[in-house]
């Protein structure tokens, strides 16, 4: 019985291109590309797309498949532009053969092969073919087919990436200011796109928003697609009102997109709100109704997948930092489950202690404290940590705080134990003198000890609170036995503590002090260690009474971090929202390396690939309103 075959068209069978060849395979391609049968000629530039695709050099083909652009057929001459696009750097020369063909597509009657052809002349970035691609996208941004302009608008940023003078002397800039006044939104989204992109690559502001163009995107933004929305929002997000009046317009045409199914015109429209409030300070009552508008679409984020989730805690994350009132009743919607993954979890975590205050502290702790008992040891770690925090931000809940903690030491549980010494080290920095009568329970846990940052803590507190506990010296003693195997940190801790204990009960530890100074200076070749021995050795040697008033000096109170970043870093990542650098909580400049070399990059085949893929929707899309034929169909029917 013969195989069974599957047809042409069925779903998924592309992946047979990519088998692999076998040997004398360019031979064999060579001459399916000079095929008279169209099929076998499409399934053979296939082939060579799909070796291109994995990283095989198939090159030494140029001119074969460049002959298969004399066709009628689109998706073959959509492949032959993808392939031409890989190899037009590497192939500059026989680039220009395919202008004719560039330039004649540019006229054809069928919008998608005119948009096709200015799409593929700006992709290809080699200096000698932005010559003829001037006065076909010339065309092509005054088209009679809004999908035609909506694709030459983008072309417009490609050239001005590769030939920023070529696009100011030709006017093309002025044409996109006129786009934004287009009939069509999708044309509009576009122009705005590509002027912002010019904007971010050359510095300038050559978007020049009046107020006439702000009226045309603001009636833009409720016909455009999704996308199109982000870009417009975007804008706007930059654009200073002249006055709070005009602030709160904006705001009121912009408020309906909170309410969209899709997050990033919720950020986007949630930035424009956040910038804008800043221009209405003396309008409290406007101010009172947007922060109860802002709350609903923020929690509903957190109903999205997990990675979703992660960018809006991300960006929560700051929000709250600027404005905690907008979530401050919200924070139940932040209380981990079982199955949220650990980033979120960590996320949540962050976000519940900025949000914490003496009126929710209780149902915060018994949270916290159920997750301290969970298994996975970072999250517990950072609940721990969590419990801490909230002591060292709510005065009046310390105490409360504590006697978590020490209902968690007494659990025994190493990690936890090392955890809560960590935070009550930090608590008693804090809050000085006020609840000593806890050291004797940490005491009692000291041989469950064994990370240096728990170690250096209970050190630092028994140094600190030496002449609160009656064996002191001893406890340091038992330390000591391991010195020279310890972490620097806790050799740091134990030299001072030993010379605090000693200041505050001489008599007693002189021997301990001796030899804690003599193994620091003499057997340690920690240059850190060495140096603090010897100035302890010259304080104590020559003047007691100075080395009391720097060792034993008082120290500033350790401050609330919880909203550690700086209001001018904050306000620029405010500005930032639902980009990369909400989520880094940097400023793009911190991450991002803008190259200027002509060309662009290196690896531009797989982003233009992905542009194909997208033109490819953007196509059906474009049939279906405009109720054509496919265009493959319609192609077919004029060949044949």
């Amino acid at each position: 019985m013969p195989p069974i075959t599957g047809s042409k068209d069925s779903g998924g069978s592309d992946s047979r291109f990519f088998t692999t060849q076998k040997k004398g395979e360019m031979h064999e391609l060579r001459l399916e590309l000079h095929s008279t049968d169209r099929n076998a000629k499409v399934d053979a530039v296939k082939k060579v797309i799909a070796s291109m695709t994995v990283g095989k050099d198939v090159s030494m083909l140029f001119t074969d498949v460049l002959n298969c652009v004399q066709t009628g057929n689109i998706e073959l001459k959509k492949l032959v532009y993808l392939y031409l696009i890989n190899y037009a750097k590497s192939q500059p020369e026989l680039t220009l053969l395919a202008v004719n063909t560039f330039v004649k597509d540019a006229n054809d009657p069928n919008p998608l092969i005119r948009a096709l052809a200015v799409r593929t002349m700006g992709c290809i970035r080699v200096d000698r073919i932005t010559e003829y691609l001037c006065e076909p996208l010339s065309r092509a941004l005054r088209d009679e087919d809004p999908y035609v302009r909506k694709t030459a608008a983008v072309c417009v940023a490609k050239l001005y990436d590769i030939a920023p003078n070529l696009v100011q002397e030709r006017g093309f800039l002025e044409v996109l200011h006129d786009l934004i006044s287009d009939s069509n939104p999708s044309v509009v989204a576009n122009g705005v796109a590509a002027l912002s992109e010019i904007a971010e690559t050359s510095g300038r502001d050559v978007m020049k928003i009046s107020a006439s163009v702000l009226q045309k995107l603001l009636a833009a933004l409720n016909e455009c697609t999704e996308w199109g929305q982000v870009f417009i929002l975007d804008s706007l997000a930059k654009y200073t009102p002249a006055d709070g009046r005009e602030a709160e317009g904006i705001i009121e045409r912009v408020t309906p997109r909170l309410q969209h199914a899709n997050s990033a015109v919720v950020m986007s429209a949630v930035k424009v709100i956040l910038s804008y409030m800043e221009m209405m300070l003396g309008n409290s009552d406007a101010i009172r109704n947007l922060t109860r508008k802002l709350a609903p679409p923020l929690v509903t984020l957190l109903n999205s997948e997990p990675e979703i989730q992660y960018v809006a805690l991300r960006n929560i994350n700051l929000i709250v930092q600027k404005r905690p009132n907008i979530l401050e009743n919200e924070i139940k919607v932040f209380f981990c489950k079982y199955n949220d993954p650990i980033y979120v979890k960590m996320e949540k975590l962050e976000i519940i202690i900025k949000l914490v205050s003496e009126r929710n502290v209780d149902q915060v702790l018994l949270e916290l404290k159920e997750y301290a008992t969970e298994v996975d040891v970072d999250f517990v770690r950072k609940s721990v940590s969590a419990i801490g925090r909230c002591a060292v931000k709510l005065e009046r809940a310390a105490e409360r705080c504590i006697g978590v903690l020490l209902e968690l030491i007494q659990t025994k549980v190493n990690y936890v134990v090392q955890e809560s010494v960590i935070v009550i080290k930090d608590i008693f920095r804090r809050y000085p003198n006020r609840y000593e009568s806890i050291i004797a329970t940490l005491c009692d846990n000291l041989d469950t000890l064994d990370e240096p940052m728990a170690k250096a803590s209970m050190i630092w507190i028994i140094g600190e609170y030496a002449e609160r506990i009656d064996n002191a010296d001893e406890l340091l003693d038992t330390f000591l036995e391991t010195f020279e195997e310890e972490d620097p940190a806790v050799q740091l801790q134990l030299l001072t503590a030993t010379v605090k204990c000693f200041l505050k009960n001489p008599e007693d530890t002189q021997d301990m002090v001796q030899k804690v100074l003599d193994m620091a200076t003499e057997e340690s070749d920690n240059p850190d260690l060495r140096d603090r021995g010897f100035i302890y050795w010259r304080l104590l040697s020559t003047d007691p009474e100075a080395a009391k008033m720097v060792v034993l000096g008082e120290k500033p109170v350790i401050e609330d971090d919880t909203f550690k970043l700086e209001p001018q870093l904050l306000n620029v990542l405010i500005g930032q929202i639902a980009t990369l650098s909400s989520i880094y909580h940097k400023p793009p400049e911190a991450f991002v390396v803008r190259n200027h070399a002509r060309g662009g990059a290196a690896g531009g085949g797989a982003v233009e690939a992905e542009e194909y893929e997208e033109a490819d929707d953007e196509e059906e899309e474009y049939e279906d309103e405009n109720d054509v034929a496919p265009a493959d169909a319609a192609a077919d029917g004029g060949a044949g």
